[in-house]
């Protein structure tokens, strides 16, 4: 059994291109800064879903979505053109990813249940390795 699928492999490559595209080439102050968590490609090539996250302005996320669904979209698929030996460039649909902010928000949770947790419970939880 191979230990990477070939999507997998080729969702990697395209990460690592479209974070130096987007650092690089991408002006657009409406943007902030864009980091790519993932990309998951099709089994024929012909589309990858494009997670990213766009800090500082998270709030703007509908905004920055339809930004890089829209023109910027062809533009960045030329730039992995410029990069990429594939046959067929496969098209971006980016996705605006919302695992941090839903891991941040039960992390916080986590630590308020601590912090209001009785003397007796942590007390118990300090002496377990």
């Amino acid at each position: 059994m191979k230990e990477f699928d070939r999507t997998e492999r080729i969702g990697a490559e395209l990460k690592r291109v479209l974070a130096v595209a987007v650092r690089d080439q991408v002006r657009d102050p409406r943007l902030g800064n864009i980091t790519v968590h993932e990309v998951r490609v099709t089994r024929d090539l012909a589309h990858a879903k494009v997670f990213f996250t766009c800090f500082p302005s998270d709030e703007d996320a509908p905004t920055q979505e339809r930004l890089l669904n829209g023109p910027l979209s062809g533009f960045l698929r030329h730039a992995i053109a410029r990069e990429v030996r594939l046959r067929t460039i496969p098209q971006l649909h980016f996705v605006f990813d919302t695992s941090i902010g839903y891991g941040e928000r039960l992390s916080s949770l986590i630590d308020n249940a601590v912090a209001t947790a009785s003397p007796d419970a942590r007390q118990v939880t300090d002496q377990e390795p």
